[in-house]
């Protein structure tokens, strides 16, 4: 981490959950303290909670908790909730990040509903109090986009209205059950505005990022510097490239544009699909721009020792660093590399 991430811009004063400590000993920014299983636990820069306990201004004082749960909508700032789908597994992680942006003045935007899973959606509309305005999905995949028709169909049968379901439809690449057909499509650039009668205002941006799905969006919050980066960035892992839908060389086009525009408008904290609040974007980008190379040059490196092979022959040479029971998901990233280094002449 540089030492300009630690002096970021923090979100406005007004949606901090709390008031910032007292730094004054210079020792409040390198060092954070949560909750886990009831004990108070330390978490420094390098570490993966560290950017949600800095996002909460968590400390002694006002704990956050880093416990998993799909009970219980998390805050993370006064007007964003964090509330995780059921779903945990080997590709989800803790599970699917739903977000909620907005306050009981202006209501509320809902990022990725998550799957058609009939208790996680009762427990957004009911963080909402019932009041969702718009309904976004970052991409198609199960695990993110069905549970946005239900959601709606919730809304209205309780006479909440119908909230626009927004988003970019499936391209012809995905596979069937990744179908998806907004009822609008948003364009790039395109702002989402919530205000209430108190003039506070909650402004989602959309942001193409086509990689790791076709019709993969990422969204800021431009009041608060805060990116909704699906399933683009993940915490503590890498996301896969599943082609013909997964496109390596647009995945790492879509890196590059987040990092320039988080370093041109100081957005300093990343929210994914899955995991926990990230700090220090730029870094997390390089970092993983990095690994994505250094793995490429593996990806070469096999198919230039054994040009006959396939992917079950390069994916032992190129990804014997992780474990075997990873290889099947490593495979479709693999092709991505294959297919990127054909595309550049290289193989």
């Amino acid at each position: 981490m540089r030492p300009s991430d630690l002096n970021r811009p923090v979100p406005r004063a007004s949606q901090r959950l709390h008031l910032p400590q007292d730094s004054s000993d210079g020792t409040a920014s390198a060092v954070r303290v949560g909750l886990r299983a009831g004990q108070y636990v330390t978490c420094e820069p390098h570490e993966l909670p560290f950017g949600e306990l800095v996002l909460t201004d968590s400390s002694e004082r006002h704990p956050h908790a880093l416990d998993w749960q799909s009970e219980r909508p998390v805050p993370l700032l006064k007007n964003v909730l964090r509330l995780t789908a059921p779903n945990a597994g080997f590709m989800t992680g803790p599970g699917t990040n739903s977000y909620l942006v907005g306050d009981a003045a202006s209501g509320f935007a809902v990022i990725d509903p998550g799957p058609d899973h009939a208790a996680h959606l009762g427990r957004l509309f009911q963080a909402a109090g019932g009041d969702i305005r718009a309904i976004v999905c970052t991409h198609s995949h199960q695990d993110h986009s069905p549970g946005a028709q239900p959601l709606q169909a919730l809304c209205e049968q309780h006479g909440g209205g119908k909230p626009p379901i927004l988003g970019l439809p499936s391209a012809s690449t995905a596979q069937p059950q990744h179908f998806f057909r907004p009822d609008r499509a948003l364009y790039d650039g395109e702002r989402l505005a919530l205000t209430g009668a108190d003039g506070i205002a909650h402004t989602l941006r959309a942001v193409f990022t086509p990689g790791h799905a076709a019709n993969h969006v990422c969204l800021v919050l431009e009041e608060d510097g805060l990116l909704f980066c699906g399933d683009h960035i993940l915490s503590g892992s890498t996301t896969i490239i599943n082609p013909p839908d997964g496109d390596m060389s647009a995945y790492l086009e879509s890196l590059a544009k987040l990092d320039a525009l988080c370093t041109q408008e100081h957005i300093g904290f990343a929210l994914p699909a899955h995991g926990c609040v990230l700090t220090g974007v730029h870094g997390v980008i390089e970092r993983l721009t990095a690994h994505r190379l250094a793995r490429e040059a593996k990806v070469l490196a096999a198919l230039r020792a054994d040009p006959q092979g396939d992917l079950d022959s390069w994916v032992v040479q190129a990804y014997g660093d992780v474990p075997s029971a990873a290889w099947p998901a490593a495979r479709r990233s693999l092709l991505a590399h294959v297919e990127r280094l054909r595309k550049l002449g290289m193989v």
